[in-house]
């Protein structure tokens, strides 16, 4: 996406827009993993934003921190396609807020704005 908003690249290819994904933050999940391992009995957690949002979503959310149409650059390449594509992945978080109080803290726009930032930072580097 970078490359295309600097002019670098005239096209972006991508599978499958309609899949519904549970985006979360790196930063809630080292906290969440921090939390379990403070935690006095080893236990199995489902760490996610019991959230989802499509592939399409996220993308437009991108554009839309450049200013830009994603039907005006990105294409869709069948061979992107997962063989065995899930359709939606979606966890319930509902163990981990019980039991260690974590929840969430950054939300899809945050996710989004950390990523753009770095994308930037790496390209201008």
């Amino acid at each position: 996406m970078v490359a295309h908003a600097h002019g670098k690249q005239d096209k972006l290819f991508l599978g499958n827009l309609a899949a519904k994904r549970d985006w979360g933050h790196a930063k809630d999940y080292v906290r969440a993993m921090w939390l379990m391992t403070q935690h006095p009995t080893p236990d199995d957690y489902v760490v996610a934003t019991g959230s989802t949002y499509t592939v399409q979503d996220f993308l437009d959310r991108v554009c839309n921190c450049y200013g830009l149409d994603s039907h005006t650059f990105v294409e869709i390449a069948p061979r992107l396609f997962r063989p065995t594509e899930v359709d939606l992945l979606l966890g319930n978080p509902a163990k981990i807020k019980a039991q260690l109080g974590w929840e969430p803290v950054y939300d899809l726009d945050h996710l989004i704005t950390d990523m753009v930032a770095a994308e930037e930072k790496n390209y201008a580097g």
